[in-house]
């Protein structure tokens, strides 16, 4: 037995359609409040690609996040920042959002914080099962992913990137959670800031591979 095609099923390009637009590739952090555990995940990703790629556009990769019950207009939490703070990301002018229909519409890939969250977004539909994972099913799959099967950095950052979502669809259901907890980061909400910080570094961790082979850089020491 073979595993499915990894080509298969994924947009072709159009905006509004598959989500898939020519000029950037949006990468859309999804949880419930949008000040708490998605503030952290987009902060964290773009500081590790301005680490990897050194380019202030991470060569048209866009990150943002929003919520399925978003605080709209609110700032995240105290200890949220606190903790992009402890890794030097940048926690600076978030401004919290409620999950629209266009944002799901526009993302490439949507990486959400529990199965909940993910079943809310594809329940949006906009053929957005194939492009939305949990944080940490994106990253069980993309550890299963050989680098050498990906287009090259001078392919482009976002010819890259679509790729490995391809490749992570293709093998989703080949590759289950080991238990049903495993793809789950859970809310801080309300936490003292040592929990936040556990937190962020189950992030961090989650992130990691992620970045890796999105860019094709490793995280300098």
């Amino acid at each position: 037995m073979t595993a499915p095609d990894a080509g298969r099923g994924i947009g072709t390009g159009i905006t509004g359609t598959s989500g898939f637009s020519r000029g950037s590739f949006r990468i859309l952090h999804v949880s419930t409040g949008n000040v708490c555990r998605s503030p952290i995940t987009e902060r964290l990703t773009r500081h590790a690609l301005a680490d990897r790629l050194g380019d202030p556009l991470w060569g048209g990769l866009i990150v943002e996040s929003a919520g399925t019950w978003g605080h709209e207009g609110a700032p995240m939490e105290a200890n949220a920042e606190t903790v992009l703070a402890d890794f030097g990301a940048d926690p600076s002018g978030f401004v919290g959002r409620e999950l629209l229909d266009d944002h799901v519409i526009r993302a490439d890939l949507v990486l959400t914080a529990t199965r909940d969250h993910r079943a809310q977004v594809i329940s949006m539909g906009h053929s957005a099962g194939l492009r939305t994972f949990t944080l940490k099913e994106f990253t069980r799959l993309v550890r299963a992913i050989d680098p050498a099967t990906l287009p090259p950095l001078e392919d482009g950052v976002i010819e890259r990137a679509r790729a490995l979502v391809r490749a992570a669809a293709a093998l989703r259901g080949w590759l289950l959670a080991p238990t049903a907890e495993a793809d789950e980061v859970f809310d801080p909400y309300g936490a003292p800031l040592p929990f936040f910080r556990s937190i962020g570094d189950e992030i961090n961790e989650a992130l990691d591979p992620v970045v890796t082979a999105l860019t094709g850089v490793r995280a300098r020491a």
